[in-house]
């Protein structure tokens, strides 16, 4: 692992239990083991470490869109799979994703949004394309897309690899209570 990782990894762990503002590059340089002065030959500020965290974790979530293929059902079960697996892959990451990227400067937030838009997108496309082919029963698309994100992103809180639930059976039950929610019919292949 690069030096650069190490500092984003140990940033991420103190950004997500003590959050970006309570953390100084003093706790970070401790966590690492070295004087704080010597990580600004790898960073430039506490900022940058920040956006570039929360830039890596939209980078994961965004490249799920590149691996959707096959019917809606299988779309969906497909990007709540992976979405959950950057979640417990990446737990610190994601949380600071989710709450710590409002602390960015203005034009930094607004890359933020943008990503966040740019996936819920790929997500509403799915409940859409569902939709349009009968498989999916919602009057609203965008609000379900919502509910979708709301149940998945929520399990950062809460999702622990040694709980009860393997990631597998996690992602399995998601996508029955997320097709339930859909109003998913059965089809002829029996995937739903």
């Amino acid at each position: 692992m690069s030096r650069k990782q190490e500092i984003l990894t140990a940033a991420s762990k103190l950004f997500s239990q003590k959050g970006f503002h309570a953390t100084s590059i003093r706790h970070l340089a401790k966590a690492l083991g070295v004087q704080g002065g010597s990580l600004y030959a790898h960073i430039s500020s506490k900022e940058e470490i920040l956006v570039e965290i929360v830039r890596r974790a939209a980078e994961r979530f965004l490249s799920i869109g590149e691996d959707l293929s096959g019917s809606p059902v299988e779309k969906l079960r497909r990007l709540i799979q992976k979405h959950l697996e950057v979640i417990a892959e990446e737990q610190a990451s994601a949380t600071v994703f989710f709450h710590e990227w409002k602390f960015l400067p203005e034009e930094k937030r607004r890359q933020v949004l943008l990503w966040r838009d740019t996936y819920e997108r790929l997500v509403q496309r799915v409940v859409e394309e569902g939709v349009e082919a009968g498989v999916f029963r919602v009057e609203n698309p965008r609000l379900a897309t919502l509910f979708l994100l709301s149940a998945l992103n929520w399990t950062y809180q809460w999702y622990r690899k040694d709980g009860p639930l393997s990631l597998k059976e996690l992602a399995e039950e998601y996508a029955r209570l997320a097709l339930n929610a859909l109003g998913a019919r059965e089809v002829e292949d029996g995937e739903a």
